[in-house]
């Protein structure tokens, strides 16, 4: 059975509530990928970086602890993460006044480890995903805290999809869109609130190569698990595809992309110098993807991207771009 996305009028209702824990990030115009891609291309990018803990995860993360009762609340929170979900996590209990206990991988952003700490987290390090999800349950198990998923959950679609609707009412006549994509959840709420309002429109979702769990997911019909991760974008690394992100995503999604680590590199020295942005592996993987496999695909269209964060140190960005 088909998981059902998010309804519009449910995501409006979140969206209402989010008012004031969430920045409702601006559109831009992208002159300098646009001459790159040439052909009449019109580009804009929603500036998700600038949100609330640097990433849009902190949407979903709020759309989950806001709907959690007073009991669970008091028990507080787990989470999994590499660092961005974790920030995110941490954050969201903080509004509502819960705990919150997370999980993160040892190869984690040192800076993303202490801005979780900063929002009050108490940090658990393991050594790799398979591994954090179970210590993330065994604490769920032995102390009663929820478990705040990365990317699976119908609440967190409705938080991503807040994006979408943003996009759709600050760029109402765009006719493609391109999502990044690790575990499915941020393209599964935006594509779905997109498909909703503007059904003509064409989804693109883009993956790197070593963490492409979707790609797979989609070729052999359902979730897929992948024996190991290696990619440069940390964020997009989820080790599987889970149902109700994979269905909603096969709902939705026209066709996917897949950038490798040069690709991702390169992109994040072209925002850097064309745009005076310095952003995370993933958050460059649309510009990589619409300046290389789907140059052809967009060229002569009004394209919106996401650009979905911006957690990373100048060291961080200048090993990871290259540029050291």
């Amino acid at each position: 059975m088909t998981t059902a996305a998010p309804t519009i009028e449910s995501v409006r209702e979140l969206k209402r509530r989010l008012e004031g824990r969430i920045v409702e990030t601006p559109v831009v115009r992208c002159a300098a990928i646009e001459k790159r891609i040439g052909g009449g291309t019109d580009v804009f990018a929603k500036l998700e970086f600038l949100q609330q803990t640097g990433t849009f995860k902190a949407r979903g993360a709020l759309a989950v602890v806001l709907g959690l009762d007073e009991d669970q609340r008091r028990a507080g929170v787990t989470a999994v993460s590499a660092g961005n979900h974790a920030i995110a996590t941490a954050y969201a209990a903080s509004v509502v006044g819960a705990s919150a206990k997370v999980v993160m991988l040892g190869s984690a952003n040192p800076g993303r480890i202490e801005r979780a700490k900063g929002y009050g987290a108490e940090v658990v390090i393991v050594g790799d995903a398979h591994s954090a999800f179970a210590t993330a349950e065994k604490i769920q198990a032995e102390e009663g805290r929820f478990f705040v998923h990365p990317f699976e959950g119908l609440n967190t679609f409705r938080g991503t999809a807040t994006i979408g609707l943003e996009v759709c009412a600050q760029l109402p006549d765009f006719d493609s869109i391109v999502i990044p994509i690790g575990g499915g959840g941020l393209c599964a709420g935006i594509s779905s609130a997109v498909k909703q309002l503007r059904p003509d429109a064409t989804v693109f979702g883009v993956e790197p190569a070593g963490a492409d769990s979707m790609k797979r997911s989609f070729e052999t019909g359902a979730p897929v698990t992948l024996d190991s991760i290696n990619t440069i974008a940390d964020s997009l690394g989820a080790p599987f595809a889970l149902p109700m992100s994979f269905e909603i995503c096969r709902d939705n999604v026209d066709e996917l992309a897949i950038v490798d680590d040069d690709e991702l590199r390169s992109a994040m020295r072209f925002l850097f110098s064309e745009m005076k942005i310095a952003v995370e592996p993933a958050c460059a993987a649309t510009t990589a993807a619409v300046v290389g496999p789907l140059a052809d695909r967009v060229r002569g269209r009004k394209v919106a991207l996401i650009l979905c964060g911006s957690n990373i140190d100048w060291q961080t960005f200048a090993d990871q771009a290259g540029l050291s």
